[in-house]
């Protein structure tokens, strides 16, 4: 590691820490607040990926991943009104999602990179994106996926309701889930004009 890849591990470890407290903060029915910092990491580990290439890209996700377990670490043991804050399935299916999520946007980036500017951090967040948010909430509150600790009550994620309010008749869970993935999906085209600028300065350096 050198100092200039301090800054990238710096923004990424302060993004995870910011969206696992967020996360305990709902924004309306179907979000938390912890849903509009997250998908940032992927603009770290895309500018990290595009200014100092693949090795410290992945510098950057292993540190995130760690600072991920730390606070699922933590939070296990602070109890909420229904238990543990971070439950063992959310601990797995957190750190799980992160740490695909984020080394198939590094290999993707990497497979794209000598195309337009915006095709590879374009395509490696929404592909990125989608695993990750397909891996959470699969983990974290499917019914499916109880067998990792039964003793999770996920119940409440199973309540059959219309999706997002106005949809088919789907699981709770799955109505958490798409919302997040839309904001995944708004963000990862809003962060192009970060990104695009980010990585001049920095090139020009």
């Amino acid at each position: 590691m050198t100092r200039t890849h301090l800054p990238g591990i710096l923004s990424m470890a302060l993004i995870v820490v910011a969206s696992n407290i967020l996360v305990q903060f709902l924004y309306g029915n179907w979000l938390t607040w912890g849903a509009f910092t997250y998908p940032f990491a992927f603009l770290v580990t895309d500018v990290m990926n595009r200014v100092y290439g693949t090795a410290a890209a992945r510098r950057v996700v292993l540190a995130g991943f760690i600072a991920g377990i730390i606070c699922s670490l933590i939070g296990t043991q602070i109890m909420g009104e229904f238990g543990p804050l971070v439950t063992l399935r959310i601990a797995i299916g957190s750190g799980l999602a992160f740490l695909s999520a984020q080394l198939l946007d590094v290999s993707i980036f990497a497979a794209l990179r000598r195309g337009a500017w915006w095709r590879a951090p374009l395509v490696s967040t929404l592909v990125g994106g989608s695993v990750d948010t397909i891996i959470f909430f699969s983990i974290a509150f499917s019914g499916a996926f109880s067998f990792i600790h039964p003793a999770t009550d996920v119940s409440w994620a199973a309540e059959a309701l219309p999706l997002l309010g106005v949809g088919p008749v789907a699981p709770l869970w799955v109505s958490l889930a798409v919302a997040d993935w839309a904001v995944k999906i708004s963000l990862a085209l809003i962060a192009l004009i970060p990104f695009r600028m980010i990585t001049a300065r920095l090139t020009a350096r």
